[in-house]
């Protein structure tokens, strides 16, 4: 048997329930609107409802799961005997998994017979949780922890994660693009195409006008990229935009013969950066 747990954090983007199917243990981070003091749980508010406080105008600030957190529940994995693979959101965004890490060394010390891997996903939203999807599929083929950790290190590698965004202002707002390049490209109908490098930061890769032709680019790239264009495995999140997501997975299904596996909403804290229309497709590439 396989006594070992795979742990993640919210930023995933994958609903809970889905996690517990997989067997996967998860923290949320969480977020509160700039003009409020409470606190709310990543997915505490339904993302529909969030994506229209946020059209409204409300700005959502997150923040990091902090290390103790991550202890104390690592803790209690560990004392009941069982190994951990924590497998966190990209440090190129977070200091999330830097709090997971550090969670994990102090607890070597503490259970010395426990095996602790930690896998810097240098990923986000659903692509991050595809990786979590493939990796629990190793271990449901009985990969050791090891073996897994090893698997999920190489493949982030391959994880591509390709995006476009409906309003500038959020990309703004998070220092990717200028002020004035916001208020220009909204006024012209300019999308940027987006992705997320072998690093885990997100690249502004390219820029078209109109939103049907930044859905199609994602196809592009998908048909460009991806290595088994009619099986392989496909992951789209989004933020409020079905209609688009149901272009997209056209597109992808006559061209290719492709077949999307999960969609999920991008979720609240991932969303706060990103907005609302945010579209995303995610696949196992040749590269990123």
């Amino acid at each position: 048997m396989n006594e070992y747990i795979i742990y993640a954090d919210s930023a995933c983007d994958i609903k809970p329930e889905i996690l517990k199917e997989w067997g996967v243990d998860f923290l949320p981070l969480t977020f509160r609107f700039s003009d409020s003091e409470k606190e709310y749980v990543d997915g505490e508010i339904d993302p529909r409802e969030f994506y229209a406080k946020m059209r409204e105008g409300a700005v959502a600030k997150t923040a990091a799961v902090n290390a103790e957190r991550f202890t104390e529940e690592f803790d209690k994995i560990l004392a009941a005997g069982k190994d951990l693979l924590y497998i966190g959101f990209s440090s190129g965004l977070s200091t999330t998994y830097n709090s997971g890490r550090l969670a994990a060394e102090q607890l070597r010390e503490k259970y010395p017979d426990r095996k602790i891997f930690t896998v810097d996903s240098l990923s986000a939203s659903a692509g991050f949780g595809l990786l979590l999807y493939l990796t629990v599929g190793m271990k449901n083929e009985g990969a050791t922890i090891e073996e897994a950790a090893a698997f999920a290190e190489e493949t982030r590698f391959h994880l591509c994660h390709w995006f476009t965004v409906d309003d500038l202002v959020y990309l703004k707002r998070g220092g990717r693009i200028s002020p004035t390049l916001a208020f220009v490209g909204n006024a012209l109908g300019i999308k940027p195409v987006l992705h997320m490098d072998d690093e885990g930061h997100l690249i502004n890769m390219f820029k078209v006008r109109g939103r049907r032709s930044s859905v199609t680019a994602l196809a592009d790239k998908y048909g460009e990229l991806a290595l088994d264009k009619k099986g392989g495995t496909v992951f789209i999140c989004h933020g409020d935009c079905d209609s688009d997501v149901e272009v997209l997975k056209q597109v992808l299904a006559d061209r290719y013969g492709a077949e999307v596996k999960l969609v999920t909403y991008t979720g609240t804290v991932i969303g706060a950066h990103s907005g609302p229309g945010t579209l995303a497709l995610f696949f196992v590439g040749e590269h990123r």
